[in-house]
């Protein structure tokens, strides 16, 4: 098992209605088994989930990224402009 710290930001953190959480997940886990993972246990901020772009010890990851023991996961907004 490794442990993950989760940092949540914008729309996700209002959806989920917690600044981070910390979670078990077993060895060898990836960004998208993380995100897999908050969106059953948080339903209402599964579409949201989908959506967020994704640091991992603060370096911007993709959903294949394994995750370390004690990773630093950021989720932020996707960033739009005109």
């Amino acid at each position: 098992m490794i442990t993950v710290k989760i940092l949540l930001f914008s729309t996700i953190r209002a959806r989920i209605g917690k600044k981070q959480l910390e979670l078990n997940l077993p060895a060898g886990s990836s960004v998208n088994d993380l995100k897999q993972v908050l969106e059953n246990l948080y339903p209402d901020a599964a579409p949201t989930v989908r959506n967020m772009l994704t640091s991992v010890n603060q370096v911007f990851s993709g959903d294949e990224t394994i995750l370390p023991d004690w990773a630093e996961v950021a989720f932020f907004p996707q960033v739009s402009g005109g």
